[in-house]
């Protein structure tokens, strides 16, 4: 329908000569548009729920990593210490690692820790391996 005001021509589809809207232009057009976003946004919070506790994991090793760097610098302890201490801390946050993973090297005047690991995250429809690299190093002040 064209209507003609002093000097404009508007041309509107999808109306009736009464000016409604005919239903079959009102079906379904948001309704499947916000289907579509709360699936994304449903699949984002879950991606999140399941990725966000393993990178506060590998956080948390290495903290443990550096704080047990500082204690065997001054207390002396062996490689096997070490090595099984940080194995322990690994479990515990239930992080995949094998014991020959963890490489030590300790002297009397500097201990380095390192390990290196991935993480499988299964997403559903995708299954992403994070991989991690923390490490730790610390030198006797004398």
């Amino acid at each position: 329908m064209w209507l003609a005001g002093r000097e404009t021509l508007v041309h509107r589809t999808g109306y009736k000569q009464n000016g409604n809207r005919t239903r079959r232009e009102q079906r379904g057009g948001g309704r499947l548009k916000a289907i579509v976003w709360t699936a994304v946004l449903v699949f984002v919070a879950y991606a999140a729920f399941k990725i966000i506790p393993v990178y506060i994991a590998e956080y948390q090793l290495a903290d443990k990593m550096q704080e047990q760097a500082r204690f065997a610098v001054v207390n002396h302890y062996t490689e096997e210490q070490i090595r099984e201490t940080i194995y322990k801390n690994a479990k515990e946050l239930d992080i995949p690692v094998a014991r020959e993973q963890i490489k030590v090297l300790s002297s009397q005047q500097l201990v380095q820790i390192s390990l290196d690991y991935t993480v499988p995250v299964d997403l559903i429809v995708y299954r992403v391996q994070l991989h991690f690299t923390p490490s730790s190093e610390n030198r006797a002040l004398f």
